[in-house]
């Protein structure tokens, strides 16, 4: 649960930087939102968990 909060957090800074850049207008944006909201309640939602999941494990598993 903690990976997706931290993702979220992740992606509105980036969204917010890119909108206050001018690098992305608030339409395409608002869009964007809209997409992942209802792909998030579609069947491929368990999917793209997973392979995130994996993603961060993979990540955190990284050692310098």
């Amino acid at each position: 649960m903690a990976v997706h909060i931290c993702a979220v957090v992740l992606l509105v800074v980036i969204l917010v930087i890119l909108l206050r850049g001018g690098h992305l207008r608030l339409r395409p944006a608002l869009a964007a939102v809209a997409f992942g909201f209802f792909l998030a309640s579609a069947g491929a939602a368990p999917a793209i968990t997973a392979v995130f999941t994996a993603v961060a494990n993979a990540v955190h598993g990284i050692t310098f």
